[in-house]
């Protein structure tokens, strides 16, 4: 990966941005392409987790 090019991760523990020198990977989401989809990181997985909870090919209360 070049200098220009770099990820970031949102850490769960200290709800901060950071690079890849950051806290350990179980303790954040990521990686992102920009500083600002990390930061939106907790909306992302909020807007997928609604999306897929009312994805109606999936049926969590079907009867089998």
């Amino acid at each position: 990966m070049s200098d220009t090019e770099q990820e970031f991760w949102f850490c769960l523990t200290h709800h901060a941005v950071e690079g890849e020198e950051g806290c350990r990977n179980a303790d954040r989401l990521g990686p992102y392409p920009t500083r600002q989809q990390a930061a939106r990181a907790l909306d992302i997985v909020e807007e997928r987790n609604e999306a897929w909870d009312n994805d109606p090919k999936w049926n969590d209360d079907a009867e089998r």
